[in-house]
């Protein structure tokens, strides 16, 4: 069956302002639809998020959005993409479901739609119990699962998330892992980025390795794991990067 190009990107790179060496450097490879596709660990996986999701430009390289294998507009770009960031993107001095209101009418969906996606997702995700309590008071657990149901309220075709459960008690990453898959079985692509290689390995088709700004290796995790003879992904990366320190950071 022929892939359909959900991304593509071509030799992005990125270098920040005064910074000697690029965070990102000649990064190229496809996103497929329907994919669970992450970026496990290493120095420039949230700078290229970042990119990817308009936060940041790239400093030179290009990247394409894709439906139906038609490149798409900008405009059609924000409308069909989620994001679900490593810190926290709600307003803590609101409920929940005044956050749902607030970011539905941001999305431009209807008061019906909202509150058919807030009780859904809210079901799903244990949080109806406390949909009228302040933010504020929640455990990690419960943040990073309010944080995912923003970024899945308006149904996006592409979701992309960086470090989602960071924080997480055991029970709220159970709960994010399996709704991220359930999303995915009705047709939304992952890009999901962890530095938990166990988490990533549990839920991902296909990885790509980015290692000081470069792409080391983009395939099937099956495929990395038989071809090296690596019995996980954590061994995995550390045999195709070499277990010393670096000294470099994101500036992100």
């Amino acid at each position: 069956m022929t892939k359909l190009n959900c991304l593509q990107l071509d030799r992005l790179t990125k270098r920040y302002r005064n910074a000697e060496v690029d965070s990102l450097k000649d990064v190229s490879f496809s996103i497929y639809k329907g994919e669970k596709f992450g970026i496990p660990n290493g120095a420039g996986k949230t700078t290229l998020i970042s990119i990817l999701c308009g936060i940041l430009p790239q400093t030179s390289g290009k990247y394409s959005f894709y439906r139906d294998n038609k490149e798409l507009r900008p405009f059609d770009i924000k409308q069909c993409l989620g994001f679900v960031p490593q810190e926290y993107a709600f307003y803590e001095e609101l409920t929940p479901v005044q956050n749902m209101n607030y970011f539905g009418a941001l999305y431009n969906l209807s008061k019906q739609d909202i509150k058919t996606r807030t009780d859904e997702i809210f079901a799903v995700l244990g949080l109806c119990k406390i949909a009228n309590k302040k933010v504020k008071i929640f455990s990690g657990g419960m943040k990073r699962r309010m944080n995912l149901a923003i970024g899945i309220l308006h149904k996006p075709e592409m979701l992309f998330l960086d470090e989602p459960t960071v924080g997480s008690d055991v029970q709220s990453k159970h709960a994010m892992i399996e709704y991220l898959k359930k999303i995915n079985q009705e047709g939304t692509t992952i890009v999901y980025s962890s530095h938990l290689m166990a988490e990533a390995e549990s839920l991902c088709d296909r990885i790509a390795f980015i290692n000081q700004g470069k792409l080391i290796v983009c395939d099937h995790i099956s495929e990395l794991l038989q071809k090296h003879k690596a019995p996980d992904l954590e061994t995995l990366f550390i045999q195709l990067t070499g277990a010393e320190y670096f000294d470099v950071y994101e500036q992100i």
